[in-house]
């Protein structure tokens, strides 16, 4: 119960690691606004799972707003701060990618993806600062990043780029606010069993080519990643702020040197 009446915002939360999130949080007392761009019915099933795992007096928000787009932005801030009447967590989950080789790359693809997830994170961290600064309220804002925002991901460029752009949107808004009682971090899993990576879940061939650079030996599970968040969203983490907490079973330790081919030994 470590988030017990607290007031969080989870953005592209109705499946996925956003899922998983919001389920934790539910878990460990916080009320919870689940963002979604679409697919209703999906996310009304989500929180039907977060009521599920909820305690007594939780409340729920299924707020629907494209993040990309600023006026829905500050619509979907407005709803929540209105029905919770204040906000204490923001989580900047929602996230896309498309694949392409960089020379075949369509511009409008490039810019949604930069427009969801690193544009979408500036606008709602923005909106979350502006009512933590005017309420006289400390906050916390989480970042969901990826190992890709240090280790590079070819034919994912403009995702690559987002993550990177994510890791110094972090630092930066950290530095700024750590005097102010705002504290920012960020998660970055490595390779999680959710939709978005179905391609080589339901592939035993391709799983085992992904798994098999991991040196934990397996993909993890969206819970995994939630709890990490929770600890972050927690007075646990009272002292963390401005870093990058990385989820990944060991990927961003160079697993190619597992073997010491390099020294000749």
């Amino acid at each position: 119960m470590r988030l017990e009446g607290k007031n969080v915002l989870i953005t592209g939360a109705s499946t996925g690691i956003g899922q998983a999130i919001a389920v934790r949080f539910a878990q460990e007392g916080a009320n919870v606004a689940i963002n979604y761009r679409s697919g209703p019915d999906q996310a009304a099933a989500t929180e039907q799972m977060v009521r599920g795992a909820s305690t007594n007096g939780f409340r729920s928000l299924l707020v629907q707003a494209d993040i990309a787009r600023e006026e829905e932005v500050r619509g979907m801030f407005t709803k929540v701060i209105d029905a919770f009447g204040s906000l204490d967590v923001l989580v900047n989950n929602a996230g896309i990618q498309k694949v392409a080789a960089s020379e075949d790359i369509d511009l409008d693809d490039f810019d949604r993806v930069l427009g969801v997830n690193l544009r979408g994170a500036f606008l709602c961290s923005r909106e979350a600062i502006r009512h933590f600064l005017s309420t006289g309220r400390k906050g916390v804002i989480l970042n969901n990043s990826s190992v890709h925002e240090i280790i590079p991901k070819p034919k994912y460029l403009p995702y690559s780029i987002s993550k990177g752009g994510m890791e110094n949107l972090t630092k930066s808004l950290a530095l700024e606010y750590a005097g102010r009682g705002i504290r920012v971090n960020a998660v970055g899993p490595g390779a999680v069993v959710t939709p978005i990576n179905k391609a080589w879940i339901d592939s035993p061939k391709a799983r085992g080519e992904v798994e098999s650079h991991i040196p934990m030996g397996r993909a993890a599970a969206a819970e995994e990643i939630a709890s990490v968040f929770a600890f972050l969203a927690s007075d646990d983490a009272s002292y963390i702020t401005g870093q990058t907490i990385f989820a990944c079973g060991g990927l961003t330790l160079y697993p190619e040197f597992r073997v010491a081919w390099s020294s000749g030994e």
